[in-house]
C-alpha cells in the first residue's frame, strides 16, 4: 500500500529526486522497487511503472516502460520489445544488469545521446528484472547451486508454459499465467529472457517432437525463422565482450539452437514465438548463476553494448495495418510469411510488425469471416528502414454477394450488346 500511494504521489505531483546511480550491488525486493521508483520519478515522461501480476508469495512483478514519448500507451505502428530477468531465482546475473540498462537508457536519452534518442523515439521498451522474485529471497550465493531457482510452489517456472510439440501437465503458476495474460495485452516483437550458467544466445525451437528425442546432442530442431534467429542471437553474442568466443568447440560463434542443446519442454521462448508471435531468445549470460558482488561491474560492461544492439533489430523487417472494406482496423486477423507456417496476430487497432531479413518475401492476411489476401514485398538491410505493407480484407458477405451480383450485371451487358448488334 506504501508503494501504491508512493506512484501516486509521483503521478500527481511530479515528485522528482535526484537521479540514483544504480550500484553494482545486489538489489532485494525492497531495493529493486525503491530503485524503479526513483527512476520513474526522475524520468515521468519517459517511463511507466506497471505490475503484470503478484508471485505466489504476493510480490508484484514490476516492469518499467520506457520510450522517448507515451510510455505508458500502445502507439500505432510503433514496436514493443522486452527484457524479463530473474527467471530462475538464483540466477541473478540478469536482473542486475537490466537495472543499469534502465538507467543508462534514460540518462543517454535525457543527455541526447543520438543512438539512444533514435531508438527510444522508435520503440517502446519493457523490462521486468525479476519473474521470479520470490526464489530470489532465498538464493545463495553459490555458482551450481539450486537454491532459489524454483518458485514458491517448487516448480521451474521455464518448464511451465504451454509446449508447442506435446501437452504439458505441469500446472500453471501464477509468475507464468502473468507472462501470459502480459503477451494478450501488449503485441510485443521481440525478446530475451535472460539466465545463468554458462555463456550462449540460445534460440527457437527449444523442444522437438517426442519420438526425436535422444540423448543429447538432439537433432537441430529448426524453426521457420531460423535466418532471423540466427541472426540477432549473432547480433548479441557478437556484440558481447566474449560469449562469441568463449566456448567454441561448444558452441560457434557463441551461439545455440535450443534443444541441440538440450530438449526443454514447456520453455518460455518456444511459447513467446509459436504461441504469442513474439520472436524471443533465451541469453546465458554467466558462467556463475550467483557470483561474488565484485564481479556485478564486468558483468554490465561486458553486457551494455549487446542489451541495446539486440533490441534495435526490431527496427527493420516490414510493418503495416489491416483494414476491412469499410477502413475499419481489422485486429486478431493472422499474419504470416509465405512458407514459414508460424504466424501472429494483428493488434486491436490491425498493426502488425515483423522482423525480417533483407530480401522478397510475400506476406499473407487471413482471418475467420474475410477473405485471404497476399502481398509480395522487399525487406531493406537498413536499420530503422521497415517496409511498410498495408492490407485491405472483404468480409464473406460481401464477397458473396459480389459473386452473386456479377454474373447477373455479365447478362445484362451481353444482352444489351447482342440488342445493339441486333439493330446494326
Amino acid at each position: 500500500m506504501t508503494f501504491q500511494v508512493a506512484l501516486v504521489l509521483i503521478a500527481t505531483f511530479g515528485c522528482v529526486v535526484g537521479v540514483p546511480l544504480v550500484e553494482h550491488e545486489y538489489h532485494n525486493y525492497t531495493d529493486l522497487m525503491d530503485v524503479m521508483i526513483t527512476l520513474h520519478s526522475n524520468h515521468l515522461l519517459n517511463t511507466h511503472m506497471y505490475s503484470i501480476g503478484k508471485s505466489v508469495d504476493g510480490r508484484e512483478l514490476w516492469v518499467m516502460a520506457i520510450a522517448g514519448s507515451d510510455p505508458d500507451k500502445i502507439v500505432d505502428g510503433r514496436p514493443e520489445v522486452k527484457y524479463i530477468g530473474n527467471m530462475h531465482g538464483n540466477e541473478v546475473i540478469g536482473r542486475e544488469v537490466l537495472l543499469q540498462l534502465m538507467e543508462d537508457l534514460l540518462v543517454r536519452y535525457t543527455n541526447g545521446d543520438s543512438e539512444v534518442v533514435t531508438f527510444l523515439d522508435n520503440t517502446r521498451v519493457h523490462i521486468l528484472p525479476s519473474m521470479n522474485p520470490d526464489g530470489f529471497e532465498v538464493a545463495e550465493m553459490d555458482c551450481r547451486g539450486y537454491v532459489g531457482r524454483y518458485n514458491k510452489n517448487g516448480l521451474d517456472l521455464n518448464r511451465n508454459f504451454p509446449d508447442y510439440f506435446e501437452e504439458n501437465e505441469a500446472v500453471i503458476q501464477p509468475e507464468t499465467q502473468a507472462i501470459m495474460d502480459w503477451l494478450e495485452q501488449i503485441p510485443f516483437v521481440l525478446s530475451a529472457n535472460l539466465h545463468g550458467g554458462t555463456l550462449v544466445a540460445n534460440y527457437p525451437f527449444d523442444n522437438i517432437e517426442p519420438e526425436k528425442k535422444i540423448d543429447p546432442p538432439n537433432p537441430y530442431s529448426e524453426s521457420p525463422d531460423d535466418d532471423i534467429f540466427r541472426n540477432i542471437s549473432l547480433v548479441y553474442s557478437l556484440n558481447h565482450a566474449v560469449m562469441y568466443k568463449d566456448d567454441p568447440d561448444r558452441f560457434v560463434d557463441g551461439i545455440t539452437n535450443g534443444a541441440k542443446w538440450y530438449a526443454v519442454k514447456g520453455g518460455m521462448q518456444d511459447y513467446n514465438y509459436a504461441t504469442a508471435g513474439c520472436m524471443e531468445l533465451t541469453l546465458e549470460i554467466s558462467h556463475c548463476k550467483y557470483p561474488n558482488v565484485s564481479t556485478l561491474s564486468t558483468f554490465w560492461n561486458d553486457n551494455k553494448v549487446s542489451l541495446l544492439e539486440y533490441l534495435k533489430q526490431v527496427n527493420r523487417g516490414v510493418k503495416g495495418q489491416v483494414k476491412d472494406e469499410n477502413n475499419n482496423p481489422v485486429g486478431g486477423a493472422t499474419v504470416h510469411v509465405k512458407g514459414r507456417e508460424i504466424g501472429f496476430k494483428t493488434s486491436e487497432q490491425g498493426y502488425y510488425w515483423r522482423v525480417l531479413m533483407p530480401g522478397d518475401y510475400t506476406i499473407v492476411v487471413e482471418k475467420e469471416g474475410f477473405g485471404r489476401v497476399e502481398k509480395p514485398v522487399s525487406v531493406s538491410s537498413a536499420l530503422y528502414d521497415v517496409s511498410v505493407l498495408n492490407f485491405a480484407v472483404v468480409s464473406d458477405e460481401i464477397s458473396v454477394a459480389a459473386s452473386c451480383i456479377l454474373p447477373e450485371k455479365i447478362m445484362t451487358l451481353l444482352s444489351l450488346v447482342l440488342a445493339i448488334y441486333l439493330m446494326i
